[in-house]
């Protein structure tokens, strides 16, 4: 793991946050080459989830919502953690990750413990500019209850019919008392969820559905190795409130076999809640309103990254590569000229650069040998490497060597752009 998290930073993957101030605890930046990598994932997880299906929309909620939202899906009633205190230096934390026996993380003596109590993870805020009870407000704590609460202005303006998904991508928060190992568990994430209404009767059919999807998205979309993740049925008692049904996808991590995404039963808990005045759905043939239920996969972007990375890190052949699905690389080419000093050969290499910029993300490199440039490309993932040569100027081919096998090829430059999408297209 330490390597991991030294090849992000170096690399400019992921950045401790707020470094030059001495940091914030668990505050992670993404760098160019990790806003890549996050953004090509969230990309294709659009493309696949909603540009591709013809039963789903997508929605983009504001990140702090009237306060009743949370009162009516019981977030401020059950949204908590039992929480235990250090009596030798007063650190929290959460009492599942704790016994009477372990060592304290913060002070490092063995553990005196005050009994558990129950700590609220909504992040307060005020609205206007005095911080009295009257303005409280939270940062939603999820993604989900803006697709509840928006569910009858969807339907109205986009007229789906069951079964259908509302999509949306973006940022959640967490007051987490013991957050931790580099960016599985954050204060502030971001995630990917779809909340999908189907009739009572169809639930289970649906459920598996989605169950094949996500596996689909793990192993085929983000090339994870199927042997490193496992299915946990979260049994009674362990479910959240709302949760009639709940699988953990969890993976193999260095520190750990942890949850990566899940996928949940919700029944019609969310929209009974939201819509308690009457059922907001009319069926056109029967016109009998009721309440649909909800099918919910989660997926967590930062946890994306994260498991990515570590799949693809290899140490090889005296060499360290990130071997990454193509199409989630930060660049999906790099050129270079043979020689730095032969303007001749820069001039070459910036032109096809500038063509191949057209189609795809391209690195450029002209720094030490191309021996140091080729590891360089390696260690952040890029797939093919262009080189410029002397035999470029006479008959207008390059090099392109491929970063798993190894092996190189003369391709004419004028056909680099179609021999590159014709490769991202076989994976």
């Amino acid at each position: 793991m330490e390597d991991i998290v030294s090849l992000a930073k170096r690399r400019g993957f992921v950045y401790p946050g707020s470094e030059i101030y001495g940091g914030l605890a668990n505050s992670w930046d993404y760098g160019p080459l990790g806003t890549e990598l996050k953004n090509n994932i969230k990309q294709l997880w659009w493309k696949r989830f909603v540009h591709q299906r013809d039963d789903m929309t997508g929605i983009d909620a504001a990140l702090i919502m009237n306060p009743k939202v949370w009162e009516a899906s019981r977030h401020l009633e059950n949204f908590s953690d039992p929480l235990i205190e250090c009596k030798n230096c007063h650190d929290r934390f959460r009492f599942a990750h704790m016994s009477e026996d372990v060592v304290c993380p913060t002070c490092g003596k063995k553990g005196r413990w005050t009994n558990p109590k129950q700590f609220n993870l909504m992040l307060k805020t005020f609205l206007g500019s005095a911080e009295e009870q009257a303005n409280v407000a939270y940062f939603r704590p999820e993604t989900a209850q803006a697709m509840f609460v928006d569910f009858k202005q969807v339907l109205d303006t986009t007229r789906k019919k069951l079964p259908f998904g509302i999509a949306q991508i973006g940022k959640a928060f967490r007051n987490e008392i013991t957050p931790g190992n580099f960016i599985f568990r954050t204060r502030e994430f971001e995630q990917m969820e779809i909340e999908y209404f189907v009739r009572e009767a169809d639930w289970k059919e649906s459920f598996e559905e989605w169950r094949s999807q996500m596996w689909s998205w793990m192993t085929d979309t983000l090339g994870l190795k199927k042997e490193h993740i496992h299915e946990l049925e979260v049994p009674d008692g362990k479910r959240a409130h709302y949760s009639k049904r709940t699988i953990d996808f969890e993976y193999d991590y260095p520190f750990g076999t942890k949850e990566l995404y899940g996928l949940a039963y919700r029944g019609d808990f969310d929209l009974k809640n939201h819509f308690k005045e009457a059922p907001p759905y009319r069926d056109a043939e029967t016109n009998e309103l009721f309440y649909p239920h909800v099918i919910e996969p989660t997926w967590g972007v930062d946890r994306s990254v994260l498991a990515v990375l570590c799949d693809a890190y290899a140490e090889e052949e005296g060499r360290v590569v990130l071997k990454l699905r193509p199409h989630l690389a930060p660049y999906k080419a790099a050129v270079f000229p043979l020689l730095a000093n032969k303007p001749e050969l820069v001039a070459k290499a910036k032109e096809i650069h500038s063509a191949l910029k057209m189609h795809f993300a391209v690195a450029w490199d002209h720094r030490g040998n191309i021996g140091k440039r080729y590891f360089a490309q390696d260690e952040i993932g890029t797939p093919w490497c262009v080189t410029v040569d002397f035999q470029t100027l006479e008959d207008n081919t390059v090099t392109v060597r491929d970063r798993d096998t190894l092996k190189q090829e003369r391709i004419k430059a004028t056909e680099l752009a179609s021999h590159i999408a014709g490769k991202l297209g076989e994976v």
